[in-house]
């Protein structure tokens, strides 16, 4: 049994962290969690009360939530060199945080039609301004900035979580296509982690009823 859990379902936010499990490369056991009683049983409410995955458990210690599951993975195996140095972390820790703050929430309230109204004081108060436009504004001008990942030229768990907004996003039509993330996009799956993640996710998807 190894010493590092990850509780997921393959058609969830898990697919993030499947990636970056991948990228690490140390083993993991699987731990499928279906949608409904599971996930509010007793048993996994005591690992997340949020009743929602993923989680990852590595030595007893439970991390939920993607952005901090991504830093933590990064942190605790540093020889696969996802995390940048300490004192080069500004970009890495920016955008990483910018994606699950502003990006995530603008393209929830999207997707459910909500629009700010007008009043200046709204865009105050959302967290990401306005409208999705302006946060993708903000990642496309991160990208032209002379950079092929987050932090410069070399990957990082940044890429991962970021990169998987800007790929789902432009698949599935839920972010604005801008310069620069169609080809931002393309390195990131083109990685074998990210390969090996999607076809382990896919596999799981397939053998469901």
């Amino acid at each position: 049994m190894s010493d590092l859990v990850f509780h997921t379902n393959p058609a969830s936010r898990g697919r993030i962290v499947r990636w970056m499990l991948e990228e690490i490369g140390h083993p993991y056991d699987t731990r499928v969690v279906p949608y409904g009683e599971a996930m509010k049983s007793a048993d996994f409410l005591a690992l997340n009360p949020m009743g929602k995955v993923p989680v990852v458990v590595h030595n007893g210690h439970v991390v939920t939530e993607c952005a901090a599951i991504c830093a933590y993975l990064a942190d605790a195996f540093p020889d696969a060199g996802l995390a940048p140095r300490a004192d080069d972390r500004a970009a890495y820790y920016r955008w990483l945080f910018f994606a699950a703050g502003p990006l995530e929430m603008a393209v929830i309230n999207a997707s459910f039609g909500f629009h700010l109204s007008d009043d200046p004081m709204a865009s105050r108060r959302s967290g990401y301004g306005r409208d999705l436009e302006g946060v993708a504004d903000a990642l496309a001008t991160m990208l032209a900035d002379g950079r092929d990942y987050v932090t410069g030229a070399r990957f990082s768990a940044a890429d991962v979580y970021v990169g998987s907004h800007i790929q789902w996003g432009l698949e599935f039509g839920t972010m604005p296509e801008r310069p620069g993330f169609a080809d931002y996009a393309a390195r990131l799956v083109a990685r074998p982690a990210a390969s090996a993640a999607r076809a382990k996710d896919d596999a799981l998807i397939a053998q469901q009823p």
